[in-house]
């Protein structure tokens, strides 16, 4: 962007930034401001357009970093930056499309600065690069304004009070892009950040007051799914009457030396935005999983964990505690839908999850709706395409069916719901099943290919631990639920069968020679064994509380017979195999009652005849099976590495260079 230039090959020697860069201090009341800040180009939207930006600005951004100790030249650009934000709102309501341009840009140039500054300095330098000011090498402004916090309550402001129009979309994206370049400072360190100058300006002092409508506007700009406005819609237009003073001399600059141009070069097409079509619904949600998942400061705990925790529906009119800080209400209609309609991405998965395990009212609202299947389905999708996905995103699903089926209200209304047509659900055609035995079929799945695949112990137990809360409501299961129900159990069994085997062949070859060191196949079984063991307490526990609802899975039991008799006398399994074999025996004999050659048909009427015969009370009672999901000691150990991984493969907004990252291993998880 030289003169007359069109290639972002010549930003490293625009003469602007140059100056900008250079050893020469500018006044931020020089009019070299309004000509660096008067370019128009799209402004850049997917990680491949940053990252030739930042290939071509980086040599500009290190040379600032070495000179501004002695030009103070980035507290002379953010100083420009905030004097005009006092204005933006008028002009926003005005439509000064010149002036919220210039604004924009200079807040772009600011977060491309910061972005290199944050990569190779300290949080310690940054800060003292924002009190250099032009005076003699390396001295400092002694003023009490504190210029980097400033700055960062500034940006909380303009995103909260500046309104969304087409000719503000661009600098809101901007704004909140900015914030979390500002916490990227995570990024570039291996361990989690407990103390950091900016999360203590954004959690206490002057941005403190925002909390509340920081978070209740990020999650607003989710629901709404903005689209960025058409091309040249945000960009100035001249005025009717022909334009003053500031037209004539920003449309001079930018037809003359700031020439407009596109990322590729003149006449290359625009690519189109990837996966995502709202950059301000991901900025702002990737910047409020961000801001949710602070470490809490050692005197105050995070102020938006407490207000994500806290909100409420609009429709409460019941007053907040007054113990609650950052309370505000919500359309939690409007929230649900969102949520339902994003479980594509990863971020609003981990949002739902969020919201789900912290905010009560949020997780009343949820489980007391008759459209749970909008919520549930999309989460069944991610889990049945696990192949696709990655483990991260897996997980959160997987948590968020167990914290749903903690509810006995969850488990009995889900299979009130009657589902047609399940087009991706390709291993058999589903004309009709309930959303319950869908449910089962998927988590079932989930377990087989962890089997096979991934064999992930945590995985597992939180599969189980789902069919384990719904086991005691499983109602009406349809005959292919009832089918995979003891066709995992009957992999399970052969599972066990080699495992014992290997075992045993190991045991005789290390007593016939010594010296040959003997596999620990020990804690293999009892892995397995522990999870043939949740398998027939789940079945167990469906026999025992809804026998008389459940005929295809008693169908299911004495087709697959044989597969018990192994376990009756086994130690670990006598106790439950108990009602099991009941149950077995009783409609067996019964069957056998009624001849040879009997239909499917017959073998259920039989089978519903045989429910009402029962005796009821020959059936042992066990204690009822109920798991909880508690997260784990030091969860942000998982989550900030998760979200900022989140940040960084976003296929919007902002680029980093990977072997400048820390924090996590790149890799395609």
């Amino acid at each position: 962007m030289g003169s007359n230039s069109s290639r972002i090959d010549d930003l490293a020697t625009n003469e602007y930034l140059k100056k900008l860069s250079g050893t020469e201090s500018v006044s931020e009341n020089d009019p070299f401001w309004n000509q660096l800040l008067s370019f128009s180009f799209p402004a850049p939207t997917s990680s491949n357009e940053l990252k030739l930006l930042e290939e071509a600005t980086i040599s500009v951004c290190r040379s600032l970093v070495e000179n501004n100790p002695r030009t103070g030249n980035l507290g002379a650009l953010i100083k420009v930056f905030l004097s005009r934000t006092k204005e933006l709102k008028l002009s926003a309501e005005c439509q000064n499309h010149i002036f919220i341009w210039q604004t924009h840009n200079a807040l772009l140039i600011i977060c491309c600065l910061l972005k290199v500054f944050i990569s190779e300095v300290s949080e310690e330098e940054l800060q003292l690069h924002f009190t250099y000011e032009e005076k003699s090498p390396g001295s400092y402004s002694s003023d009490s304004e504190d210029l980097l916090e400033e700055l960062l309550c500034c940006l909380m402001q303009l995103i909260t009070d500046i309104p969304l129009l087409d000719i503000t979309y661009d600098i809101l994206v901007e704004a909140i892009s900015t914030v979390i370049v500002f916490l990227s400072c995570q990024l570039f360190h291996k361990e989690v950040l407990r103390q950091s100058i900016s999360h203590k300006y954004l959690m206490q002092g002057r941005c403190l007051p925002y909390t509340s409508k920081v978070v209740k506007t990020l999650l607003y700009n989710f629901i709404r799914q903005e689209k960025p406005p058409p091309p040249g819609a945000h960009v100035f237009q001249q005025p009717s009457d022909g334009g003053g003073l500031l037209y004539g001399l920003a449309s001079g600059v930018a037809t003359g030396l700031w020439t407009v141009f596109t990322l590729g070069g003149v006449g290359s097409k625009a690519t189109a935005t990837p996966e995502l079509s709202s950059p301000l619904a991901n900025q702002s949600l990737l910047l409020l999983l961000v801001l949710a998942n602070l470490t809490d400061a050692a005197d105050a705990p995070n102020p938006y964990r407490q207000a994500i925790m806290s909100f409420k529906n609009t429709q409460d009119s019941t007053p907040f505690p007054s113990s609650t800080p950052h309370a505000f209400q919500i359309n939690f209609n409007s929230l649900y839908t969102a949520l339902c309609e994003q479980q594509t991405s990863d971020q609003a998965t981990l949002l739902l999850y969020t919201l789900l395990h912290q905010n009560s009212n949020i997780r009343t609202y949820m489980l007391a709706r008759t459209d749970m299947e909008n919520l549930v389905l999309p989460i069944l999708e991610i889990l049945y395409h696990v192949e696709e996905r990655n483990s991260h995103h897996v997980y959160m699903a997987l948590i968020i069916l167990l914290i749903l089926t903690e509810d006995d209200g969850f488990n009995r209304s889900i299979h009130e719901v009657i589902l047609k047509n399940i087009t991706w659900y390709s291993e058999r055609v589903l004309t009709e099943i309930s959303l319950g035995s869908l449910l089962i079929l998927v988590v079932i799945r989930t377990i087989q290919y962890n089997m096979t695949r991934t064999r992930d112990k945590y995985l597992h137990t939180n599969c189980l631990a789902a069919l384990a809360n719904m086991s005691a409501q499983f109602r009406s299961l349809h005959q292919y639920a009832a089918q995979r129900i003891i066709s995992l159990f009957s992999l399970l069994s052969k599972k066990h069968n080699k495992v014992l085997e290997q075992a045993t062949q190991s045991l005789r070859v290390s007593l016939s020679s010594s010296d040959v060191p003997l596999p620990d196949y020990a804690q293999d079984l009892n892995v397995i064994e522990e999870v043939i063991r949740m398998m027939l307490e789940i079945i167990n526990s469906c026999l025992t509380n809804s026998l008389h609802h459940n005929p295809n899975l008693v169908y299911a039991l004495l087709y697959k017979r044989d597969l018990f008799e192994q376990f009756r006398t086994h130690p670990s399994f006598q106790d439950i195999m108990q009602n099991i074999d009941l149950v077995i025996t009783f409609f067996s004999s019964r069957l056998l009652q009624a001849g040879a050659e009997l239909s499917v048909e017959r073998v259920l009427e039989i089978i519903k005849q045989g429910v009402i015969a029962l005796p009821k009370d020959r059936l042992k009672k066990f204690p009822e099976l109920k798991f909880k999901y508690v997260e784990e000691e030091q969860p942000e150990e998982f989550f900030i590495p998760y979200v900022w991984s989140l940040v960084y493969n976003s296929a919007v907004g902002l680029y980093w260079s990977p072997q400048d990252i820390q924090l996590f291993t790149m890799d395609s998880d």
